[in-house]
């Protein structure tokens, strides 16, 4: 069993490496990047230009509603943060990573949830 994860993870690596080839975040248009754990979702914007993040939220902060940290609907309103969080920085247009993750589930509801708070892809 350990090797069938062992080759799961592989496989996210390789993709995240041939996305990472293509998408570069700069200050003007940074990059959302979504982390999925077991139990929460974290996004940051990094800019890549200074190796810098200018803003990050997870769904840990989120926790305290009545969602669990581990649904579609917290990934949604950690969107809505995180779009909230570069509008007060000035920030309309970002460039989407997924990380590697397939565009399902918790990743597509954090990119739905930052679409509806304003900001473009």
């Amino acid at each position: 069993m350990a090797d069938k994860a062992k080759i799961r993870q592989e496989i996210r690596t390789t993709r995240k490496k041939g996305l990472r080839k293509k998408v570069k975040g700069t200050a003007e248009k940074p990059r959302l990047c979504v982390y999925r754990s077991l139990k929460y979702t974290y996004a940051q914007l990094i800019s890549d230009e200074k190796g810098i993040v200018l803003g990050m939220a997870s769904t840990k902060q989120l926790a305290n509603t009545k969602l669990s940290a581990k649904c579609v609907d917290s990934a949604k309103a950690l969107g809505k943060k995180i779009a909230e969080i570069a509008k007060a920085k000035n920030i309309e247009t970002v460039v989407f990573d997924r990380n590697g993750y397939l565009y399902h589930g918790r990743v597509a509801a954090v990119a739905d949830g930052a679409r509806e708070g304003g900001l473009n892809f």
